[in-house]
C-alpha cells in the first residue's frame, strides 16, 4: 500500500466540516481504505494561508445564498492522509466529489462549497 492523501478547501461552518468528514469516511469504509491522518486547517482558528487559498469560495457562497449570512463559515482545508493504491484513491476521490457536488446536470446549489486539490 502506498500512501497518499486527498486535499479540499471547503467554505464551511462546523456543521459543514463535520459532513464532509463524514462523506469521506464513509467513502474510504466503504472501499476498505485506511485514514492514517486528519488535518483540519482553517478551523476552528482562522488560518491566513487557508484564507488566501480558499477565499474565493467564501464568494461563491453568497452568490448562491444572497442575503444569507454565512454565521461561523470560513475557508477550511482537508487534509486527509490515506493507505491505498493509486486506483483505490481514484475511486475514492471521484465518489467523495459526486457527493459534494452530485452530476445530474441540474442547476443546484452547493451546501459546501468546495475546491479539490
Amino acid at each position: 500500500m502506498s500512501s497518499r492523501k486527498l486535499v479540499f478547501g471547503l467554505y464551511a461552518d462546523e456543521a459543514g466540516v463535520e459532513w464532509v468528514g463524514g462523506i469521506v469516511r464513509s467513502a474510504a469504509a466503504s472501499r476498505g481504505v485506511r485514514v492514517v491522518r486528519w488535518e483540519e486547517n482553517g478551523f476552528p482558528e482562522p488560518d491566513a494561508r487557508v484564507e488566501e487559498l480558499y477565499g474565493d469560495l467564501a464568494e461563491q457562497w453568497s452568490c448562491e445564498h444572497p442575503g444569507e449570512d454565512p454565521a461561523g463559515r470560513r475557508p477550511v482545508e482537508l487534509r486527509i492522509g490515506l493507505a491505498c493504491s493509486l486506483r483505490m484513491w481514484r475511486s475514492l476521490r471521484t465518489a467523495v466529489i459526486g457527493h459534494l457536488c452530485p452530476s445530474d446536470g441540474t442547476p443546484h446549489v452547493c451546501r459546501v462549497p468546495w475546491a479539490a486539490m
